[in-house]
């Protein structure tokens, strides 16, 4: 039995798959904000819930929006700042007396699609998190990519490639730089580039919404969204040249990315032709915590 922990800001969800990737069991709980302690103890509770459930003993896996560094040991990155500077695997090895992996949460989505999901059967998968950010998460072989640093996948904090002159410098990010690509196609980018024409304040649903209503605005801000997105994929296209592109996310709900970007995408990447498939998820919102049981493969347990 394989045991998926998605660690959230706010929800902590827990599931238990088998090794046909089917559900035993799911739990849930509210996540101890700003407490480590607490946040230990609920992970190890719905660990012990679920085995008390299934009656069975699992492998855990646990995805975080952040990552363990390979040079401290300790977590980075994370938006959920309790966790900074703390060796959270360390700790859950402890509490549950036995290894526990711990992945990027946009590892874990990638991960998730890979295995059983809209990447089953493809060699090389890169999964792209277009919500509040811009993540990406590479697997080869039903195995994540991490690298050295951790970093892997990192797309979003990459300057958008082939700039026009109203894209330069770029909105700043917070992570200290301008025009990130993570500042044009996260959600909020899409919202503000919206609201810089219209003057209307509007979230990428209801942008959405309203372009296929016809408004010309709306319509106008999705095809600017289109061929960032499409130039900023052409550069993973160029470096890791994968089989499928899977979008996650709630931005992966506009449907007509499927078609525009992978048209905009062939004359940016350095190809005669391009048969990557840009693909929607499977298994959509649970697929975080999918991917963080799958984060112990065959043969591991």
């Amino acid at each position: 039995m394989r045991i998926g922990i998605d660690l959230g800001g706010t929800k902590i969800e827990a599931l238990a798959l088998d090794d046909s990737g089917r559900a035993l069991a799911r739990r849930r709980m509210a996540t101890p904000r700003d407490d480590y302690d607490g946040t230990l103890g609920a992970i190890v509770s719905l660990v012990r819930d679920l085995e008390q459930e299934t009656g069975l003993r699992g492998t855990v896996g646990l995805g975080m929006p952040g990552a363990i560094s390979p040079a401290s040991g300790l977590v980075k990155n994370a938006n959920s700042t309790w966790l900074i500077g703390q060796p959270l695997d360390r700790h859950l090895a402890a509490r549950l007396e036995r290894p526990v992996r711990v992945a990027n949460d946009a590892n874990c989505f990638a991960l998730s699609e890979a295995v059983d999901g809209a990447g089953a059967g493809a060699r090389v998968v890169f999964g792209v998190i277009v919500g509040t950010g811009t993540g990406g998460g590479v697997v080869v072989d039903r195995r994540v990519l991490t690298g050295p640093n951790a970093i892997a996948g990192e797309w979003g904090h990459n300057p958008l490639p082939w700039p026009d002159h109203e894209e330069w410098p770029g909105p700043p990010c917070y992570c200290g730089k301008t025009g990130c690509v993570e500042t044009f196609l996260s959600g909020p980018g899409l919202a503000r580039d919206y609201q810089g024409r219209t003057g209307q304040a509007a979230d990428a649903v209801e942008i959405a919404a309203r372009a296929a209503r016809g408004e010309a605005a709306a319509v106008a801000a999705l095809e600017r969204y289109e061929d960032r997105m499409a130039r900023a994929l052409a550069v993973v296209l160029d470096i890791l040249d994968p089989d499928v592109v899977v979008l996650g996310g709630g931005i992966s709900r506009i449907e007509r990315l499927y078609a525009s970007v992978p048209r905009l995408w062939q004359q940016w990447a350095f190809s005669d032709r391009v048969f990557t498939q840009l693909r929607p998820p499977v298994h959509g919102d649970a697929s975080g915590v999918r991917g963080a049981a799958w984060l112990w493969g065959p043969g591991d347990d």
